[in-house]
């Protein structure tokens, strides 16, 4: 019923978008009225490859190949969206300047032509951005930390469709080659039901590292069965923190390491974060890393906590997008200090959701050396 509502409200939306491009972008176009209806025409097909796309991921099983290109058209009509308000407000402004008929022609002319010119540019950059997945190195100091930790967070995979098993294959033989301390995924991993996810998880089985790997729900696993996602994720020998921690190293020259539930489930009224029980029983001469998918989580951590890793936002994954997540998360990507005591880093995702099209904000897998 969720996924129901959530489908409907998607293509309501992108409906609305697909309209506003026809009438504030194409039918302002100085160009012959059989290429505004070719146009036109496009943008039915894109929205039906939208229909696909929903269509594909959340009720069917279909080819890869089919499958990705149905996912293009999402960040296709996005961008097409951001280019539509740039030019709806640079169209108006050039038509209220005093200006000679000759000259206005012109710039109208310039606009509509750099306007086209630009949204293929950036449909083609961001799908071009989006192949590669770059290891990000960080290194962070903490207070009382004795040696020197090596841990590589992955976030934001968001397993089906295009992020299948080979994805995760690779991932993890890149993980691997870090040779990392333990392994950290701060939520939406998965995004399909767990039977069709089974296969890529069995991957993480292959990860290698001292301490092993931890894993925290973010907001899509409760779309999609948490509780057999939680089983599933133990069954592979995956550390889940469920309002708890767990110490990492020799005691008294390592670090705690705790995890909380996704603030969504605030909202689902069930498994619901709580920082108090999640840093119940750690020990305080260490410093204390805490894992939480969403960064707005940081305005519940009052104290007793070092260092903060999310994700969630994908670094806005095409860049007009993060404009719109800055409104509702207090940190966008990369390293910050909070406050005097706590600082947090935010993973941009190491997949993506929805089409496979990054720009200004490249998929990540994060190499982080805490050290004293």
């Amino acid at each position: 019923m969720r996924i129901t509502i959530f489908m409907t409200i998607f293509l309501i939306v992108f409906a609305l978008i697909s309209f506003y491009v026809s009438k504030r972008f194409i039918s302002k176009l100085d160009i012959n009225t059989r290429y505004k209806k070719y146009f036109n025409i496009f943008l039915v097909i894109n929205f039906i490859g939208i229909i696909g796309y929903i269509t594909g991921r959340y009720y069917a099983n279909i080819p890869n190949t089919i499958y990705f290109l149905f996912s293009l058209p999402i960040g296709v009509l996005f961008l097409l969206f951001c280019t539509a308000v740039i030019y709806d407000i640079s169209r108006v402004t050039i038509e209220k300047i005093p200006l000679k008929s000759t000259r206005r022609k012109f710039f109208k002319k310039s606009l509509d032509i750099f306007s086209l010119i630009g949204a293929v540019a950036l449909s083609g950059r961001a799908l071009y951005e989006a192949r590669f997945v770059k290891i990000e190195k960080v290194n962070i100091k903490l207070k009382n930390l004795q040696q020197p930790y090596k841990i590589v967070q992955l976030s934001d995979i968001h397993i089906g469709g295009l992020i299948d098993e080979k994805f995760i294959g690779d991932i993890v033989s890149r993980v691997n080659n870090l040779q990392p301390d333990l392994v950290v995924i701060t939520g939406d991993l998965i995004d399909i039901k767990i039977n069709s996810a089974k296969k890529a998880l069995k991957e993480f089985t292959n990860l290698e590292s001292t301490y092993g790997t931890y894993f925290i729900v973010g907001n899509h696993e409760y779309f999609h069965g948490i509780e057999e996602i939680i089983t599933t994720m133990k069954s592979l020998g995956i550390t889940v923190l469920e309002n708890e921690n767990v110490y990492i190293g020799e005691k008294g020259k390592g670090f705690n390491l705790a995890g909380v539930y996704d603030v969504f489930g605030y909202r689902a009224n069930r498994y619901k974060p709580d920082i108090k029980k999640a840093l119940q029983n750690k020990i305080d001469n260490s410093p204390t890393i805490l894992l939480a998918h969403q960064p707005k989580f940081i305005d519940e951590v009052k104290q007793g906590v070092d260092l903060m890793l999310s994700g969630h936002t994908h670094g806005g994954q095409l860049y007009p997008f993060r404009f719109l997540v800055a409104i509702v998360q207090p940190y966008i990507e990369g390293l910050h200090q909070h406050n005097e005591n706590l600082q947090i880093y935010v993973n941009k995702g190491t997949g993506f959701w929805g089409p496979p099209m990054r720009l200004g904000a490249t998929s990540e897998i994060t190499e982080i050396t805490i050290q004293p």
